[in-house]
């Protein structure tokens, strides 16, 4: 997840500590992802925290936080199946786990969470960052029925399970439990099910001004069967042509991603890729006039479209970490102005669109990649709940974005405010 990083030197990727949980008094508390990850970001060596935590669990065995927290130090150095053994560690001791207001705390927010890799869950930690909202994480688990009804304190509830073939059974599991949710929970498990991308592009297809080409998930024998001259690509994708994308489904940030232009391609790539199941979709040629590629995240909260971030590269797959953003000052004043003029500029002129979008997912808090086609559409590549909002981006290059994001969370801290006080005001769901 982290390895595409900025690689520029620690001293000038500091980020004020103030934004993220600082460590407790004591060394017993959660250190928590978003101080952990920050040090990815800024290129630090995660191996003395890794033995911290180590010699904390040497000393107490039992001590959950240092199990948890060394689970997601093991993801972030990419070792993802150490990174899920210790992470079952720590679920078989406790799975509640609490990362603290600062300050005074203003309220509890209660996220309903499933096991699994970082990007299995919702990353609300940066939402919150330096904010005054008590985090509770509960991990649930659908063979354990006292978890979902014995439920810590709190004063507002979201589902944090994000979409994927891993987690579609929990969020079945929590469709079918609703009427045992908190009342003030955010975000529908149906419309975050609704989410995958084999799906949603059919939900979004005919809003005005607005394009999602259609996605097909399959497994390997049948994406086999397109090698070769039995199949046609058109009677699985019906209209589609070379040269499409492909990926493992579940997969994100570019991982498994390939544009293929043929059935040649496609035996290659088969070859070289170990996962069971796939989504394909035609590939869509987005590049600007000037020969560049831009992507463009949007998050909704509550109804409002925020800017999270614009990436320009020359090649086709445009992921912000590994665009041409650090070593293109061009670049980064072009998301500048992203920022400072999205009102009046991009929100404004997918305004209808953007509304229409939201309205259709129909949830309290998520986020789309998007870019625009050669005819000016709107060109959505993804929605999903788990996008990352943060600002770990180094200040003395991006230090345009620290306001835009403290407004993003301000946002979203403001839902979580008004989802506690009057749970009228959330989405329909919740009242049926």
């Amino acid at each position: 997840m982290i390895e595409n990083r900025p690689s520029v030197a620690p001293s000038s990727c500091t980020v004020p500590t103030a934004l993220f949980y600082p460590e407790a008094a004591d060394d017993t508390a959660l250190i928590g992802l978003p101080t952990l990850m920050e040090m990815a970001f800024r290129g630090l060596d995660l191996n003395p925290q890794r033995q911290r935590l180590l010699d904390r669990l040497r000393r107490d065995p039992n001590d959950a936080n240092a199990m948890l927290d060394l689970s997601s130090v093991m993801f972030l150095m990419d070792q993802d199946d150490l990174g899920c053994s210790l992470q079952r560690e720590a679920l078989s001791i406790s799975r509640h786990y609490t990362l603290p207001a600062r300050g005074t705390p203003r309220l509890r927010l209660l996220t309903l969470m499933t096991p699994g890799r970082l990007m299995a869950n919702i990353p609300l930690e940066f939402l919150l960052s330096g904010s005054n909202v008590t985090l509770e994480m509960l991990y649930l688990d659908p063979n354990a029925p006292a978890l979902w009804t014995e439920l810590p304190p709190h004063d507002v509830a979201c589902v944090g399970v994000c979409v994927s073939p891993a987690t579609k059974g929990m969020l079945q599991a929590l469709a079918g439990a609703r009427s045992t949710l908190p009342h003030a929970t955010l975000n529908d498990p149906n419309r975050i099910l609704a989410l995958a991308r084999e799906t949603v592009w059919q939900t979004l297809r005919d809003i005005p001004g607005c394009t999602m080409p259609p996605s097909r998930a399959l497994d390997r024998a049948a994406l086999n069967e397109l090698t070769g001259q039995h199949v046609s690509l058109d009677q699985v994708l019906p209209g589609a042509a070379f040269p499409i994308i492909c990926r493992p489904n579940g997969s994100h940030a570019g991982q498994g991603l390939a544009k293929l232009t043929g059935p040649a391609d496609l035996a290659a790539y088969l070859s070289s890729e170990s996962a069971d199941e796939f989504v394909i979709s035609p590939f869509v040629d987005y590049v600007s006039a000037d020969g560049q590629y831009r992507k463009y995240r949007i998050a909704f909260i509550g109804g409002k479209p925020f800017p999270v971030h614009m990436a320009a590269s020359a090649r086709w797959m445009v992921h912000y970490l590994n665009g041409d953003m650090l070593d293109r000052p061009d670049n980064r004043a072009e998301e500048c102005r992203f920022f400072d003029e999205f009102t009046v500029s991009f929100g404004q002129r997918h305004a209808s669109a953007l509304a229409a979008i939201d309205d259709r997912l129909g949830l309290d808090y998520v986020s789309i990649d998007c870019g625009e086609t050669q005819d000016g559409r709107l060109l959505v590549f993804e929605c999903d709940t788990g996008g990352v909002a943060h600002a770990m981006d180094p200040l003395q290059d991006f230090g345009y974005k620290r306001p835009h994001m403290l407004a993003l969370f301000a946002a979203f801290q403001d839902l979580l405010a008004r989802a506690a006080q009057d749970r009228r005001r959330l989405k329909p769901w919740i009242l049926q």
